[in-house]
């Protein structure tokens, strides 16, 4: 229990269960959630026999309009308190915004926006207390692109978590608190995630080199948010897509993405 213990959303696959290894490796105890029970389980076995750390399991759809209310309900009856948080459930939701449902978006805005924002709020205060904090909200490099047909809402929210993330990490800074809080933006990253929203076909046609491992996306997190920067980039490509959508004029931007964002966006 001397631990200082990782929150961790969409803790059972691809990035989310690589945050977990890393921060167990570090020594940190982790509290894994996640629509899937089963999957949390095994990882939170893995995790104390490779780790001989603490794990909670906490089974939760940040869907619900109370998951975040269960979330620290849950952790508050182990007795525990999250030293860092990372936000990381998310998905994308293929389609244009003509021909998806309402109900289809506003869910993914509370579990991409809405329900991170409202646990970075309700940690905030326990941080402060104790004057410690790490927090990482995994964006998108999409966040820096022009907008594209498809995935409508999906870098309008990552942008806006870049913005918020900055903000955060600001306010703490001014407050004088040890509260780092940093957006994680990588870009194409080997996970379920394209297998999920049904782009897996579409993604394969990009090059080898646009792709990385979660290994170092996360290392990259991990490092960032320790050091203090509110916003990561991983990897060398990365940080030159980046650059290149900083320095291009908006409509040469915008008329890239209208005829690259096919490649990569589901828009029936």
């Amino acid at each position: 229990m001397s631990n200082k213990l990782a929150l961790i959303t969409g803790a059972s696959a691809g990035l989310g269960a690589e945050f977990a290894r890393q921060y167990a490796a570090k020594g940190w105890d982790v509290a894994l959630t996640a629509r899937r029970a089963d999957r949390l389980d095994k990882l939170a076995r893995e995790l104390e026999e490779k780790y001989k750390v603490a794990t909670l399991v906490i089974a939760q759809d940040l869907a619900h309009a109370d998951g975040i209310d269960t979330i620290l309900y849950e952790l508050k009856e182990s007795g525990r308190h999250a030293d860092a948080l990372v936000n990381n459930a998310g998905y994308g939701l293929p389609g244009t915004f003509f021909n998806t449902s309402w109900e289809d978006q506003a869910q993914f805005i509370r579990v991409l926006y809405t329900a991170p924002i409202e646990l970075v709020h309700k940690l905030l205060p326990g941080m402060a207390e104790r004057n410690f904090g790490r927090i990482i909200n995994v964006a998108s490099l999409a966040g820096y692109a022009p907008g594209s047909s498809g995935h409508t809402l999906y870098a309008s929210v990552k942008a806006g978590m870049i913005k918020f993330s900055e903000s955060v990490h600001a306010e703490a800074q001014a407050a004088g608190h040890d509260i780092h809080c940093s957006a994680l933006c990588p870009g194409f990253t080997y996970t379920e995630f394209h297998d999920v929203n049904g782009t897996r076909e579409m993604a394969n046609e990009s090059p080898d080199w646009m792709w990385m491992d979660a290994k170092p996306v996360v290392e990259a997190g991990i490092d960032g948010v320790t050091r203090g920067r509110p916003v990561v980039v991983p990897g060398a490509v990365n940080k030159g897509v980046a650059t290149l959508t900083r320095i291009l004029p908006e409509p040469l931007g915008r008329e890239i993405m209208k005829r690259q964002g096919k490649r990569f966006r589901k828009t029936e």
